[in-house]
């Protein structure tokens, strides 16, 4: 098993194989996985930062894996036009609900309540699989904390 103890990030470096994740194996920073190429890899990372589609992880050998995000269930929820989606950003963003956003369409984990109400606010709702990579938040790369200008 090889040891990945470096994110590089979304770094130009080539890769010598793929790692394909779902979202919700993303955000661990422990775990053992295989990669695409049928490696097995043991994730020892940073905790609190999730993988992106992208991001350049390093073995302890200098191997080098590309992140790919795996296909999921999801609920891709399309606008009609700007201010329903607004609405829909507004009111889905109020409860914290990890969003992936694209073109007046809003990509979420399948949830009755959330479904409900996107379809409320004038949205058409499409469940499919596809790869889910939500917005990583208002503070990220921020070091943590945010500035108050006094």
């Amino acid at each position: 098993m090889l040891n990945i103890t470096h994110n590089e990030g979304q770094s130009a470096r080539p890769a010598d194989d793929t790692l394909t994740l779902p979202f919700e194996l993303r955000q661990k920073g422990r775990l053992r996985a295989v990669s695409d190429g049928g490696m097995e890899l043991g994730l020892f990372l940073e905790r609190g930062r999730v993988l992106m589609a992208g991001d350049k992880l390093v073995s302890e050998c200098g191997r080098v894996f590309e992140v790919r995000a795996g296909a999921e269930p999801v609920v891709t929820a399309h606008a009609p036009d700007w201010p329903a989606f607004a609405r829909a950003c507004y009111h889905l963003g109020n409860r914290h609900v990890t969003l992936e956003i694209g073109e007046r369409w809003l990509r979420f984990a399948p949830d009755h309540v959330l479904e409900h109400l996107a379809e409320h606010l004038g949205l058409r709702l499409e469940r499919e699989q596809a790869p889910f990579n939500p917005e990583s938040g208002a503070y990220h790369g921020l070091g943590g904390h945010h500035h108050h200008d006094h």
